[in-house]
């Protein structure tokens, strides 16, 4: 069988524009999932797309910082800021309380779990869950969200670490890097936790562009596709949208490269899809049909 790639598009639901680049590049063959953030701005918006593409693989982007939860702020208050109503508003805060073990699990399960209700109450059943910036890659979060994702029917998760062929390529940041090169001590606890749901949630052998976020061209995503493995389950991690007024009224990092991800998909998918080598375009509920390639 050869490789199959998951193209993911994170942040469906945050603005009109960046649901609309999602509709264009499905559209186009060239974007086959996206994780949705039940609290976005635009989740109404996001949810008639994904009525009218059910060819669109979409997974339930699970927000735990920099947002405001769905859930009262008293019912979850480990997860919630100094203003008391939102979460907190940095990866750094909230990595620093999982550290000082200040987050209590079922403040997350309960979020989680609203989190995925309304994407189901609205009558989107999610393909898989990921996370806002990673953070089931910890430990104590991975675990509460596979029990959730479990109790919710979701079948599939992110594994929310870059495969070593990829992280070769020497893409990103120094800084970035060393971030996920430390981090990637966590890889063994989460392939151990995911292992006690064998059978029932499914993962990939990596998620590429971890290391590119926002870098992620023409030239890296080339880069990229040429060197996939021929053989092996890999999610392609990518955040495109169009730069307009509605972003300009949501805290975000990536703005103007939102646009300069949508256009590298748009002409490198098509190209990477020519040849009998070319990796099967899959989204994550497609992982069921199949045996989970092993971690």
């Amino acid at each position: 069988m050869p490789a199959r790639l998951i193209l993911n598009a994170d942040d469906f639901g945050l603005t009109r524009g960046i649901n609309r680049a999602i509709l264009d590049l499905h559209s186009a063959s060239v974007l086959t999932s996206a994780t949705l953030m039940a609290n976005g701005a635009a989740f109404d918006d996001a949810v008639e797309i994904a009525h009218a593409q059910p060819t669109l693989g979409v997974g339930c982007h699970i927000v735990l910082v920099d947002g405001i939860p769905l859930s009262p702020p008293r019912s979850v208050p480990s997860l919630i800021g100094a203003d008391g109503k939102s979460f907190r508003s940095t990866l750094g805060e909230f990595v620093r309380a999982i550290l000082l073990g200040c987050i209590d699990e079922e403040d997350v399960a309960r979020e989680a779990r609203a989190q995925i209700e309304r994407m189901q109450c609205a009558g989107v059943h999610p393909t898989h869950i990921d996370s806002h910036k990673h953070m089931h890659l910890f430990p104590s979060i991975v675990r509460t969200l596979l029990r959730v994702a479990e109790g919710c029917g979701v079948g599939a998760v992110r594994n929310p670490f870059e495969p070593p062929w990829a992280f070769a390529l020497g893409h990103g940041s120094g800084s970035r890097r060393l971030a996920i090169r430390l981090l990637g001590g966590f890889r063994s606890r989460f392939e151990s936790t995911l292992q006690s749901y064998e059978g029932r949630i499914r993962s990939t052998d990596g998620t590429v562009g971890i290391s590119t976020t926002g870098e992620l061209s023409v030239t890296t995503l080339a880069e990229i596709l040429r060197v996939l493995p021929a053989h092996g389950t890999y999610e392609l991690c990518c955040h495109p949208g169009y730069n307009d007024g509605d972003l300009d009224r949501v805290a975000t990092s990536l703005r103007a490269h939102r646009s300069t991800e949508r256009e590298a998909l748009l002409g490198e998918v098509a190209k990477a899809m020519v040849g009998a080598s070319s990796p099967l375009l899959v989204h994550y509920g497609s992982l069921a049909d199949e045996e989970k390639s092993p971690l």
